[in-house]
C-alpha cells in the first residue's frame, strides 16, 4: 500500500490552492536515464541508421515511424525521406489523421507527413511562449505546455480556451479521450486537466518521474526512473493502480493494446509486461541499440521501434508482442 498512500499526500499538496490561476511550485532535482554502456549482444530485430540527435518518435498508420532529429527536421524511416521544419521543434504528437503535430517557440507545427510540408501556427498572444509539449484530445482539442509550467487548452487552431500556470514545467502530456494529463519531472508529479481545461486531480509520481504514455485500456503510464519504477494509473478517476519494481533505469515507455514496453538504459534492455492480472507481469525481454531512450509501436503490425539517443539508430522488431 505505499504507493497509494504517498498518492493521496500527493493530492492535497499539489491541489490545496485550486483556487489560483498561477502557482510556483516547490521542485526537485529531475530524473535523468542512465548511461547506457555499449551493447553486450546484437540487438533485436533489425537496427537502421538515423543520423543527428533524435529527441522523439512517433508512428503514423499512413507512412509508419517518424522520428524528430534534433528541432530541425522529421526523418519518415519507412520512406527513407527527411521534412525540413520551418522552426525549431521542442515535442511531436501524431494527429490520427496523417499529421504530425509539434511544439515551437509561440506556437506549433502542423506538418503533412504524405505531402511532406509543414505549416507553422502560431498560438494567440502566445509570441514568446516556449512551448514544451503538445497533445491532441479524441474531441481534436489541442493541448500545449510550456517551460514556465503553464497549460494551454486551445479553441480551434489558435485561439486559448483556458490556461494555468500550476506547474514547474510541462514535460509531457498525454491525453485519454478528451482529458489530458501532464507530467511535470521537477514536481514528479501527473495532473489531470479536465474537458474544460481547469487543472484536476493531481498525485505524485514516484521518486523522480521521467516518461508518459497512454494505452488503449484507458491508463495513463509512467517510469520513475529514479525510483526505478514502471506506475500504471487508471485515468477516470486518476488514481495509481499499479506500481513495480523496474531495475537498471526504466526511461523509455510505451502502451499497446497488449503489453506495456519499458527500456531500461542501464543494460540496453526493453521489457513487454502484461498489466491484465493487476500485477505486472513480464512477458518478452529484448537486447535493444545503445541509449534507448525513444519507444513507438505500432499495434496493427505488432512492430516496436526503438530508438537510440546516442547514435545507435533505429531498432525495429516485429512480432514484438511474441515470446522470443
Amino acid at each position: 500500500m505505499r504507493g497509494f498512500a504517498v498518492a493521496a499526500t500527493a493530492v492535497a499538496l499539489l491541489t490545496g490552492c485550486s483556487g489560483d490561476n498561477t502557482v510556483t511550485p516547490e521542485t526537485i532535482p529531475v530524473g535523468t536515464a542512465a548511461d547506457s554502456p555499449p551493447p553486450a549482444v546484437t540487438p533485436a530485430g533489425q537496427v537502421r541508421a538515423v543520423d543527428g540527435d533524435p529527441q522523439a518518435v512517433i508512428v503514423d498508420g499512413d507512412v509508419g515511424p517518424v522520428v524528430l532529429i534534433g528541432s530541425e527536421s522529421l526523418r519518415l524511416l519507412d520512406a527513407d525521406a527527411a521534412i525540413t521544419l520551418p522552426a525549431p521543434a521542442t515535442a511531436l504528437t501524431a494527429d490520427g489523421a496523417g499529421r504530425a503535430l509539434l511544439a515551437t517557440r509561440g506556437g506549433y507545427l502542423s506538418v503533412d507527413l504524405d505531402a511532406r510540408s509543414a505549416e507553422r501556427v502560431a498560438v494567440d498572444g502566445q509570441a514568446d511562449t516556449e512551448f514544451t509539449a503538445i497533445i491532441r484530445r479524441g474531441d481534436g482539442t489541442l493541448v500545449l505546455g510550456s517551460a514556465d509550467g503553464t497549460v494551454f487548452t486551445l479553441d480551434g487552431a489558435s485561439a486559448v480556451r483556458r490556461s494555468a500556470k500550476r506547474f514547474a514545467r510541462v514535460d509531457a502530456l498525454a491525453v485519454q479521450g478528451d482529458t489530458a494529463f501532464v507530467l511535470d519531472r521537477g514536481q514528479t508529479s501527473v495532473t489531470e486537466i479536465t474537458p474544460d481545461g481547469k487543472v484536476g486531480q493531481a498525485l505524485r509520481a514516484g521518486e523522480g518521474a521521467t516518461t508518459m504514455a497512454a494505452d488503449a485500456a484507458g491508463r495513463v503510464l509512467v517510469t520513475d526512473t529514479r525510483g526505478e519504477e514502471l506506475l500504471v494509473f487508471s485515468a477516470d478517476p486518476l488514481i495509481m493502480r499499479q506500481r513495480y519494481p523496474v531495475h537498471a533505469s526504466p526511461y523509455g515507455v510505451a502502451g499497446s493494446a497488449g503489453l506495456v514496453w519499458v527500456s531500461t538504459t542501464a543494460n540496453n534492455q526493453v521489457v513487454g509486461y502484461d498489466l491484465s492480472t493487476g500485477i505486472p507481469v513480464e512477458k518478452v525481454r529484448y537486447p535493444t541499440v545503445r541509449q534507448p531512450n525513444l519507444l513507438a509501436y505500432d499495434d496493427d503490425a505488432d512492430t516496436l521501434y526503438v530508438v537510440s539517443t546516442d547514435g545507435g539508430g533505429a531498432q525495429v522488431i516485429t512480432n514484438a508482442a511474441e515470446r522470443p
